[in-house]
């Protein structure tokens, strides 16, 4: 096994970024055959829609994974690794239960097989979800401050990637290629993507510390996240966390059915998503890139400020839909905003990880940003409703804006608490 090498100042290492973009693809696979691929095989074998509505709920192990976090930060391999250990298995078993999916047709499974089908999704959901754990908490150990925000662009970019491959990708190559092989080809890919993590030598690079995590045994949970929650400006952090990605989270659940009911067709909608999919992994990328050029504060603040604008930019399309050129620069811009700023806060989240409480610890951020954010969007309809498209869309511009004093008065606090105190 070849162990990375230590991260220059100039650069982050080759083989670092290899290694996590190929984490973050292999978890975006499963997660675009299920989200995006399935729904539409399923309808077109006649399957009820409230059936398929139903599938949403197996996503539930990436809600729930904070429940056992912690033990995936307290258990180690001796022989693997401590996060190798759990992310070698897990990705292992991924591959075999999408390839037993492959050995079936899809008649069946869809039919007479339908309770294998909701099994094996929910394996692979549960299996996907707490390598996740294990992957972001790999990343932060991995990650120096400077090129956190770079080491999330790879998980921003490689996983949309994945995504897109088992999304789009595979319902385009099943008109070629038939539902046994395109699963295989996902299963092989996903094998090579096992490659980057099997030549990892983590014990040597990044050897367990025990004496700072967690007593094993009962109270691990509570004591863990107690302890996260108990950690100095925690209180505020925990505000930036919750306010800063509201904004999105309110107008962009209405984008397309704005469009929609302009009269744009599935395929023109097919394109914009995934054109303005490609210029989100850009804008995720150098989003990262400037967060190493300017630093987290700034880093923030432009990219909250873009993702406001970007939202609020989307009342210029009501009425508008038939301008197709002003749509696509609207969405586009958007979209590179919503890359940068997502990296942005990824990267602020890697900073507030004790150490060998990475996994959990960022786990924890994410789904309290998370669930705030789906329930936010869970009323984008319904105000839309009431107020119109074009003033969601301010409204939630606005709500984005209202989150960057909250950011600049965090870093002052945190600025305060490490100033040097007066003998």
């Amino acid at each position: 096994m070849l162990p990375l090498p230590s991260a220059p100042a100039n650069r982050l290492p080759t083989a670092t970024v290899v290694l996590l973009a190929s984490l973050y693809c292999a978890q975006g696979l499963p997660s675009g055959l299920v989200a995006h691929s399935l729904p539409v095989l399923l309808r077109q074998q006649g399957v009820d829609l409230a059936l398929i509505g139903l599938l949403k709920l197996l996503a539930l192990p990436w809600l729930l994974k904070v429940l056992w976090a912690p033990w995936v930060d307290r258990l180690a391999s001796a022989r693997l690794g401590h996060r190798r250990g759990w992310i070698l298995p897990l990705q292992m078993t991924t591959t075999a239960l999408i390839a037993v999916l492959a050995l079936f047709s899809p008649e069946r499974l869809f039919d007479s097989h339908f309770l294998l089908l909701i099994g094996l999704l929910l394996l692979i959901n549960l299996a996907a979800s707490t390598q996740d754990i294990a992957t972001d908490g790999l990343a932060v150990r991995l990650l120096p401050e400077r090129w956190r925000g770079l080491g999330n662009s790879l998980q921003v970019g490689g996983y949309k990637v994945g995504m897109l491959v088992s999304g789009s990708g595979l319902l385009l190559a099943m008109d070629a290629l038939g539902w046994h092989l395109s699963l295989g080809l996902v299963a092989m890919l996903l094998v090579l993507m096992t490659v980057p993590i099997w030549r990892f030598a983590e014990n040597r690079q990044l050897p367990f510390r025990p004496a700072q995590a967690e007593p094993a045994g009962p109270g691990l949970l509570l004591r863990h996240y107690r302890g996260l929650l108990l950690q100095p400006g925690m209180l505020l952090w925990l505000a930036v966390l919750l306010s800063f990605k509201l904004g999105d989270a309110l107008g962009s659940p209405m984008i397309k059915p704005m469009l929609v009911d302009q009269g744009w067709s599935n395929a023109e909608l097919g394109q914009l998503t995934l054109i303005s999919s490609l210029v989100g992994i850009a804008g995720a990328v150098l989003g990262g890139l400037l967060y190493a050029r300017i630093g987290a504060l700034r880093a923030l603040l432009l990219f909250g400020l873009l993702q406001a604008a970007g939202i609020a930019a989307m009342a210029l399309l009501v009425n508008a839909g038939a301008n197709s050129a002003m749509v696509y620069c609207v969405a586009l811009f958007e979209q590179a905003a919503d890359g940068m700023s997502t990296v942005a806060l990824f990267a602020l989240m890697m900073r507030q990880c004790r150490p060998e409480h990475e996994g959990a610890d960022f786990t924890l951020q994410a789904s309290l940003q998370l669930l705030l954010a789906g329930l936010v969007g869970a009323t984008s309809g319904l105000l839309a409703t009431w107020l119109g498209y074009a003033a969601l869309f301010v409204a939630a511009g606005t709500l984005g804006l209202l989150a960057l004093p909250v950011v600049l008065l965090y870093f002052r606090r945190a600025r305060t608490a490490q100033a040097p105190q007066p003998q």
